[in-house]
């Protein structure tokens, strides 16, 4: 996201981002309906985001919203249509098949939703731990072997389990396995996508806490992808709102709540229950778009009690907040001093489009 009014942010810093994706498009061919009746899926619009070394930065938005096909486009599990991936500086897809392989194997990891499918059930975590050191030929065998005695000891997995198959595996310690084959090859980039939800609500303290634990030891740059905006601003540092496909706004964590700029980040923090700052949920009327024909203009107009006919012609230019690192898309953004719970009591209901 590049401002074009407002008083621009604060200058980049100098240090290469670990991952920079800069106007990246993914669009996917769409069947079904007949022979007669295929079209595409806008997965992902525009898509401009660099991640700096050591930072944490949150993604949110409803499902749908094309977060999980941002965090595929991170680690290069998915080619982008158009635009550029780029690790250290380095175009990720313009390197030769080999380096590629190497650049996204040793220097990304990926921390799966569901642990139960992401582990391979017939192997047992001592070899799920020890196969990325193999064939990346990392160290002597008796290396690897105290590597994974090192991982398993850095995410509380007790050395006893070393022979057990995942599905002899809470569903805690399958994800902690998880997060240690991300971190087994030491990346610059560790992406977690959803990396609680499939979990009891017990155990998700637990690897939450034991995340933020390691992105201060470890110092890694870390994509947090989640769907609970209160979890996402106690992980990060910066915080990503995605709708429709495209990045609407981008802010610092301790700004998204009350200080969000974009209607729509708003309405997703009301909607996330706080006993500490209760608010009344602003509720979204219209249509939901569909990603295989997103509306003109502001792809959130067909929702947004802001919206006027402008925001159904022209797509909003990105704005930048009075605070460097604050970044959106609206032609009618939410005054800055204005509470959110203010919104969610007296916002007046929305006419029928």
């Amino acid at each position: 996201m590049t401002a074009t009014t407002g008083p621009g942010p604060a200058p980049a810093p100098a240090a290469v981002p670990a991952v920079q994706v800069t106007d990246v498009h993914v669009v996917h061919p769409a069947h079904g309906g007949g022979l007669l009746r295929r079209g595409r899926v806008y997965a992902l619009t525009g898509a401009d985001l660099a991640v700096a070394p050591g930072e944490t930065v949150g993604v949110v938005g409803e499902s749908g919203c094309g977060k999980s096909t941002l965090a595929r486009v991170l680690v290069g599990i998915q080619r982008p249509t158009s635009g550029t991936v780029a690790f250290g500086g380095r175009d990720l897809w313009t390197m030769s098949p080999e380096d590629r392989r190497t650049t996204v194997g040793a220097r990304t990891g990926m921390i799966f939703q569901d642990p139960a499918t992401a582990l391979n059930r017939r192997l047992p975590v001592r070899r799920i731990l020890r196969d990325p050191l193999d064939v990346h030929r990392r160290g002597t065998r008796a290396d690897r072997e105290d590597r994974v005695r090192e991982l398993m000891a850095l995410v509380g997995l007790p050395w006893s389990v070393a022979d057990a198959l995942p599905g002899q595996l809470s569903g805690g310690q399958r994800q902690r396995v998880a997060i240690a084959r991300a971190l087994v090859l030491e990346p610059d980039l560790v992406v977690a996508d959803e990396p609680t939800s499939a979990l009891d609500v017990s155990v998700r303290a637990q690897i939450l806490n034991l995340l933020l634990d390691l992105r201060e030891r470890l110092g890694l740059a870390l994509v947090f992808v989640s769907h609970d905006i209160q979890t996402v601003r106690r992980m990060s540092d910066r915080v990503i709102t995605m709708y429709l496909g495209r990045i609407v706004e981008e802010a610092p964590a301790d700004r998204v709540a009350d200080r969000a700029r974009h209607p729509y980040t708003r309405a997703l923090f009301s909607a996330t229950p706080s006993l500490l700052r209760p608010v009344d949920p602003i509720p979204l009327t219209g249509p939901v778009p569909s990603a295989t024909r997103p509306p003109d203009g502001c792809p959130f107009h067909t929702r947004c009690w802001r919206a006027d006919p402008r925001c159904g012609r022209e797509l909003p230019d990105v704005s930048a907040g009075s605070r460097p690192g604050h970044l959106y898309r609206c032609h009618h953004p939410v005054p800055e001093d204005e509470p959110t719970a203010r919104l969610g009591r007296d916002r007046p209901p929305r006419e029928p489009r």
